[in-house]
């Protein structure tokens, strides 16, 4: 029975990344003008270059479509879109669902095909705890990578700064020093001024271009550059001087950043062994001696009905996560 329900899942999980696979060849930037421009849907061909029949991979292409268009159209769908926007993933709401779901289902499957060697991993707790972890995995994942391109945008940004008012004072216009950023500078801050340039070029208003990079990004440095522009553009003054006075207080507010960083790094560790280091002994004692844990889910004793080693266990865990972000909001000191 297991490994039919093995099979059945991965057989699902199979098709679900056969979906995305397929997907991936039209979502390009021509082939979305083209479907526009045409009025319809561009016929695709149902033939591979050896004769293959790719029916089924377009069948699958339609599904994962039709699963981006309802989550768009849902609030959630539309902060997913932006998240994805801000962490630069090549990816759709629909199809980053579809991984989602994928991984929340095949990590209790591994749990079970591993489980022929370490049998506690088969047991109805291994498999909820993997199917939570799955869940959570691919929004921890997403999180981690946005947080990451948005301290290397931030790391890059006064030095671009200077780099404009540079061009600035060169009698350069402010989109060829944009340009210019774009031609020698490195990614991300090269994305995400190209697609001003590339909206201003479309055109849209710098003003509003600049607005809808400030929202992709959400970077508060970003956004005090944005807003002395704004303001330069309808008062007028120098504006070279006022970016690099921007400049020069975006590097002093990295380096006190940094200083507070490496001054609070015993406590974020504190913070780290208190949420994880129990839950990591409980997860070896449970491979190692699964015996050791039984009497927690015994029953007798027990409270409303529940043992009472499961009440324990959740409680502790849920002073064990209060702990954590406690700690976590002590050492998180804003400047």
């Amino acid at each position: 029975m297991i490994w039919f329900v093995a099979a059945i899942l991965g057989a699902g999980i199979f098709l679900i990344f056969l979906g995305l696979a397929g997907s991936s060849g039209g979502s390009g930037v021509s082939a979305r003008l083209e479907r526009y421009a045409a009025g319809k849907e561009v016929q695709a061909p149902t033939t591979q270059a050896g004769g293959a029949n790719i029916g089924d991979v377009l069948a699958q292409s339609v599904a994962l479509a039709q699963l981006n268009k309802i989550v768009e159209q849902r609030d959630f769908g539309a902060n997913l879109a932006r998240d994805i926007a801000r962490a630069d993933l090549k990816l759709k709401p629909g199809e980053f669902i579809a991984m989602w779901a994928s991984v929340t289902i095949g990590l209790p499957m591994s749990f079970i095909l591993v489980g022929f060697v370490l049998k506690p991993l088969q047991s109805p707790l291994a498999l909820l705890i993997g199917a939570i972890i799955g869940f959570f995995l691919p929004r921890i994942w997403l999180g981690q990578r946005r947080a990451s391109r948005l301290a290397a945008f931030n790391k890059q940004l006064p030095d671009t700064i200077t780099l404009i008012a540079n061009a600035l004072r060169a009698g350069s216009s402010f989109l060829q020093a944009i340009e210019m950023v774009v031609r020698e500078g490195q990614p991300p801050v090269t994305t995400e001024f190209n697609r001003v340039v590339r909206e201003v070029n479309l055109g849209l208003a710098f003003d509003v271009a600049l607005d809808n990079m400030v929202r992709r990004v959400r970077s508060d440095d970003l956004e005090l550059m944005a807003t002395a522009i704004t303001i330069q553009h309808q008062v007028g003054g120098n504006l070279a001087e006022i970016l690099d006075s921007i400049a020069f207080t975006i590097r002093e507010r990295v380096r006190i950043k940094g200083e507070i960083k490496t001054l609070t790094a015993q406590q974020r560790m504190s913070g780290y062994v208190v949420g994880f280091l129990p839950i990591g002994l409980v997860g070896v004692l449970f491979v190692i001696a699964p015996k050791f844990m039984e009497p927690m889910f015994a029953n007798p004793p027990g409270i409303a009905g529940l043992p009472a080693g499961m009440i324990i266990l959740a409680m502790a865990g849920f002073f064990m996560f209060i702990g954590f972000i406690l700690i976590r909001r002590i050492v998180q000191i804003e400047v």
